[in-house]
Formats: structure tokens, sequence, C-alpha cells
């Protein structure tokens, strides 16, 4: 199959801002696409080669890229660097530069996705003394042998900026009716994908085995289940009427979501976003190490910061110190970790994600040995408001954020990948108005005025919502930002800036600049609001009118440790809306 199959389904798909002509584009590709490389078409497609967790990018320094493009088109890089000032896309540049190329000159070997796809991969291992040349080399070498429109597309797949407009959940619907018969069969192969994280594997798996082979697909050990999340509401008595009276009421502690993986002597743990974070927290695999009993198990554990010699337990702040590179062992020493372990997935061969948290949780705590740094965490079974509120203020007393409460009915199962009411949080902030932080993604950007002239002087902030898959405008923000802020907020949004409006972004309003949904920030807000000019939740309470959060400041946290997706969902603001509401009543 050539390359150029998939770079003209890659011009329609951006051609368009309408979901359902893009699926349609992708079906087509996808049909088209021997079985034998469905999944390297896949990654391709994501802008990766391999799914998040494996830890192999793509990515090539735009200045290199430059130089490849250069030697490949014969063009100095000066001429390069005028055209990529005038297009602000590093891809429409390669385009514009090797169209002036073929006016004299003419490719005569086609490249195809498997050459692509192994120079890539090659691209992407090669490190170490002469890294750069051979990378340079290996680049060039495509662009050479590329139509204008192909490297349109290498080039930003090399330099991280695919920029598609299409999600995982596109991806999906075009599996569902290509292979699957129709959307119908959607939920099978997105269950397929909760537990592996592998879109490629899926894609392989439906596309020469058919529903059937998604049937039997298995949760496996150092393959991240995508996390199960939760709603949330502002008092006792609505989560337990939610709960349906009574439920497992558990710690919210303050720290970092990791997903274990365990099989004899080897441990990798995973972040909530799928990424590799072994390295980082050497002290936490240890624990794993000598504290789990089970030969092999996927295990979810709050990793908290502590004070060792008093037992305290510190922000998440501190612990987010541990989050680097280089000096690690003083990090350890500095602040180290306890591990709460609150969920087992799969043990000793039996994936127990279908199995009810109750059952799920007994297996837990017969696996686990218990010491000071590594434990179960904390829980009491509640059944009226009073114990709910009791055992509430014991957390915060604690140092957690609040309570995580549990279904424990027959239906409580490991939603991977999902948001539902089985899991509800309940913080001390939601008693009075908006004083509780909420998560927003960073969708457009407003230009600065006075001493902000050269930075964005406030950002367009948006809520996700699941069910159509957007993501909804609830606020502009330009408060709460330091100076330092300013200036690395730019540089983090810069290889997410895009020429017009995400497909998946819902606005009304049209900021001065437009960024992919990429970047996750805290944000505490007065209120949540009726407006006539934001999308979150729109018509949800009144007809023509979304919610707005009013008066909002960013806290100081990036949530680095979210994706996009993992971000509020705008029918959690639907409910804080609602709770404001009655409590303004009960007053």
């Amino acid at each position: 199959m050539n390359y150029s199959v998939i770079a003209d389904a890659y011009e329609k798909i951006e051609s368009t801002t309408k979901r359902l002509e893009m699926t349609a584009s992708l079906v087509d590709l996808l049909k088209n696409t021997s079985k034998d490389i469905i999944g390297k078409v896949v990654y391709l497609t994501q802008g990766k080669l391999y799914p998040d967790f494996v830890g192999v990018e793509t990515g090539v320094a735009e200045k290199l890229a430059i130089k490849a493009l250069a030697r490949a088109s014969g063009r100095r890089e000066s001429e390069i660097q005028m055209e990529l000032q005038k297009s602000g896309d590093i891809g429409q540049a390669a385009e514009n530069i090797l169209a002036k190329r073929r006016q004299a000159t003419f490719f005569t070997k086609a490249l195809t996705v498997q050459h692509v796809y192994e120079t890539l991969d090659k691209i992407a291992k090669t490190s170490g003394s002469g890294a750069v040349d051979t990378k340079m080399a290996l680049l060039s070498g495509l662009l050479a042998d590329a139509s204008p429109k192909e490297a349109k597309y290498l080039i930003r797949t090399v330099t991280g900026n695919l920029r598609l407009g299409i999600a995982d959940m596109t991806v999906l619907d075009a599996l569902a009716i290509a292979y699957g018969g129709g959307k119908e069969a959607r939920q099978l192969i997105e269950r397929a994908y909760n537990i592996s994280s592998d879109l490629g594997r899926v894609a392989e798996v439906v596309a020469k085995q058919g529903l059937e082979g998604i049937k039997q697909f298995q949760v496996m050990v150092f393959e991240p289940i995508r996390p199960m999340l939760s709603e949330r509401l502002a008092s006792p008595e609505e989560i337990l009427e939610k709960l349906g009276g009574n439920c497992m009421a558990e710690y919210k502690y303050d720290g970092e979501r990791i997903q274990a993986h365990k099989k004899d002597n080897k441990v990798i743990l995973f972040s909530r976003r799928l990424e590799n974070i072994s390295s980082q927290y050497p002290d936490a695999v240890k624990l794993i190490k000598e504290n789990v009993t089970a030969k092999e198990a996927i295990l979810e554990a709050e990793c908290v910061a502590i004070d060792l010699e008093t037992g305290d337990m510190r922000p998440f702040q501190e612990l987010m110190h541990r989050r680097r590179k280089y000096g690690i062992q003083a990090a350890i020493e500095q602040y180290p970790i306890s591990l709460f372990l609150f969920d087992a997935l799969y043990v000793d061969g039996e994936d127990y994600t279908q199995e009810t948290y109750p059952v799920r949780r007994q297996v837990l705590e017969k696996i686990i040995k218990e010491t000071d740094q590594t434990k179960p965490a904390i829980q009491k079974l509640v059944s009226n408001p009073k114990d709910l509120e009791d055992f509430f203020e014991e957390a915060i007393e604690e140092g957690c954020e609040g309570l995580m409460c549990k279904s424990i009915g027959k239906d409580s199962v490991y939603q991977a990948g999902n948001r539902g009411w089985l899991w509800i949080k309940y913080k001390r902030d939601y008693k009075s108005e908006m004083t509780d932080t909420v998560d927003l993604v960073v969708v457009g950007a407003f230009h600065g005025r006075g001493k902000r002239v050269g930075a964005y002087g406030a950002l367009l902030l948006a809520t996700y919502n699941k069910e159509k898959d957007m993501f909804e405008t609830v606020t502009k923000c330009g408060t709460g930002f330091k100076d330092e802020d300013l200036a690395k907020i730019i540089g983090m949004l810069k290889p997410h800036v895009i020429a017009r409006k995400n497909p998946r972004v819902n606005s009304m309003m049209k900021p001065d600049v437009w960024f992919e949904p990429a970047l996750v920030l805290e944000i505490l807000g007065a209120e949540v609001t009726l407006s006539p000019i934001h999308t979150c939740a729109m018509d949800s309470i009144r007809k023509g009118s979304g919610l707005a959060i009013r008066f909002p400041r960013f806290t100081g946290k990036y949530r680095t440790d979210k994706s996009a997706e993992d971000a509020t969902a705008s029918e959690e603001l639907v409910q804080m809306y609602r709770g404001q509401l009655k409590r303004i009543s009960e007053k």
C-alpha cells in the first residue's frame, strides 16, 4: 500500500470540520488498508508509532526537520524558514517547498506505508553519538521520494503535529463501521481498547478476527487499563441517594494516581495518562515488589508525598517535584512517598474488571503486606448522611482532599475508560458556591495588552462532554498568572497552535489563537452561572443558555498528569450549578 493513499485520506479529513464526513473518510481508508498493516495505519493516524505506554515518540525538532527538508529539496534553510513564517505550519511549508522542486524534477520511487513506518521507527529509536546526522539522513531520504502532499504529512508526523482533529473515539467509530458491521459494534470494540490502551492492536484483531476476536480480548500485564473516572456531588444526601442508600466511602488522597503492573520481579508504573513513570518513582516500584504477594497483578494506588518522621501526608504540589528526569535520588530523600492501594484489576491470571467493587477490594487486601508506606486506602461502609459527613471530616483532618464514594451494588464493575455514577467525589469545597477547583482545557487565547503585550492576555477554557466527544467553552481566564507563568504557557502551547478551530471544540467565541485541546489547568472560580455565550452544557438548564464560571483564577497548578479528555466534564458543571441552587433555596 502506497503512503499516498494515507496522504489523500488525511487531506480529505483535514478539509472538513464535520464529524460524520471525517469518520466516513477514515472508514474508506481502513477498508482500503491491508489487514497486515492496519495497526500501523491506525498508529500513524494517531500521529504516533506505538501506543503511548510504550514511550517511543516520533518527535523530531523543528530545526532538524528544516535541515532535512533543505537537503531533500536543494533549497537553503533560510528559504524554508521564510516559507514557515508565512504559513506557520512546518507541514504546509514542506508541501510548498517541494511543489516548487517538482516543477523541475520528478520523483520515481513510490513511498509505501511499510517503508515509511520502518523509517520513522528507525528515526524514533536512533540515539547516542551521531544520532542527529542519522535522523536527518533518514528523514531527508523519505522527503526526497515524497510528493509535496506526502511530505506535508510526513513532516507533521515526525514533529508531533499531525493535527487531523481525529480523536480515538472517531477511530473506534470507524473500526466499528468498517469491520464490526456498524456503529452498534462500537461498545465491544471500545471495551477492548479500554482494557488494552492499544488502538493499533484492537484494529488488527477486529480486522483479522472480527467481533469474535474482540470478544476474546484479554487484560494483559504491562498493557495499562484506561482508568475509571468519577462524577461529583455536593452533599452526603445526594451521594447516598445516587448510590442506592449506602456506599463504601474511601479517603480521597491528595497525590498522583498510578496503575502498578507486576509480573514476578518486574514492576512498571503508569500515570493516569498511561505514561511509564517508573523511573520517577523507583521507591514506589520497590514497595510494590516487596509488599504485593501476587506473582502477577494490575493494581491502582495513590502515590502520596509523606513526612516519614510524623507520618503526615504532604500536598500534591510537593509530590510534583518527583516528576523529573534528573536528581531522582535527591528527590526521593527530600520528598518520600507512601502508596495507598485502592483497586485490584487483575491478579494471577484473573481479570477482575467485571467483578463488583467489594470483590475487588477483598482480593486487594489479600495480596498486600501492610507496612508504614504500603497500605490499602482507608474506607468505611456508610448508610446515612451523618456517618458520611463524619467520615468526610475525618479524611480532611488526616490531610486528604475528601472522599471517594463507591457503589457496592451488583453493577459496581470497573468501568475502564469511562466516567459514571459508580464513583462519586465529595470534597470540602463543594459546600459554598464554587470554592472547589475544576480542571479545564485550553482551547484558545486572546493577545495581551499593556504589560502583557507579546504574551497571552487571557485563555479560553473548556470542559469535556464525553457523550458528544466535544470540548465546550466555559470561561475566559486571565487572572492568577505570574510573569513566569505567562512565559511558560506560551512555550507549552506552541506545539498545539492550529490555524482554525479544532473540530471537537464547540465555541461561540473567537479567540485570537486556536489550540488543539491538550493543556489542562486547574482553575478556581466564584460561582457557576448561566451564559448566553459559553457552550458548556448548552440547553441543559435553560434553552439557549450554557454554563460559565464567574471570576475564574488560575491556581498555579498545571495538570500535566491529565489528558484533555480527563478534564472536568460538562455534566459535572451542571451538577455544581444545581447544587448551588439547592443550597440557596435551603438558606
